[in-house]
């Protein structure tokens, strides 16, 4: 288990409660005590997971969620409410929420949610053909189009490119990237994603067409517009 999960939770003892607990079992916690840090924490860290209070200081989590559906975040939320009414309940799903939790609440009800949420990410993620712009990813063939010319990928190239296709108009940093790809570090001084970005570039503007692929100086890379 390495599953990276965000709690954005302002009432300290609970945010504790939980982030003790998922450690225990084996998951790698970030947290957060207010919904603009929560924001930022997620779209810098990308969580696989999201627990999300609904009642946060400045931002409230409906919010928060709404923010990250629109920038096509499609990472998994349980939302956790201390209000049990149904209009509540519908306002956290209709907002993006993949399920919620009632407070108060056991933790390994919490525990079996998150699982199921695990297990449910991985289908979604492979599914849909991902385009932006004139590029699209088809995860079914692993083949790549640029308009109508098709682009021939490695294993690696693939992977690549499927992490910024899933995360356009986001700068990815040096260590998400080998953390996603090659899941371990290669040390500060490996040029090995430079190089697979050079392979990707070559192969996505062969035909002339304008740079999607860009580095951020000092930061990292990031999949947008000119």
């Amino acid at each position: 288990m390495n599953d990276k999960v965000l709690v954005v939770e302002d009432e300290l003892s609970i945010a504790k409660f939980i982030s003790r607990g998922l450690q225990r079992e084996g998951y790698t916690v970030l947290t957060a005590d207010d919904g603009e840090t929560g924001l930022n924490t997620a779209f810098s860290e990308l969580p696989d997971l999201i627990i999300l209070d609904v009642m946060l200081p400045d931002i409230d989590g409906l919010t928060v969620c709404r923010r990250l559906r629109d920038a096509e975040m499609q990472t998994p939320i349980l939302m956790l409410t201390a209000k049990d009414a149904i209009p509540d309940r519908v306002a956290g799903l209709e907002a993006g929420a993949d399920d919620y939790l009632v407070k108060p609440f056991a933790f390994e009800e919490l525990l079996a949610r998150l699982r199921a949420l695990g297990r449910r990410k991985a289908p979604i993620e492979t599914s849909a053909p991902l385009t932006f712009n004139d590029l699209t990813l088809n995860p079914s063939t692993r083949m790549a189009q640029r308009g109508e010319r098709n682009i021939e990928l490695t294993a690696k190239e693939y992977e690549l490119l499927e992490l910024f296709m899933r995360h356009p108009n986001q700068v990815l940093t040096r260590d998400q990237i080998y953390e996603r790809i090659w899941g371990y570090d290669f040390g500060g001084e490996s040029n090995i994603i430079e190089v697979y970005i050079r392979y990707l570039r070559s192969k996505l503007e062969a035909g002339g067409e304008p740079r999607l692929l860009h580095t951020i100086r000092g930061v990292g890379y990031a999949l947008r517009e000119s």
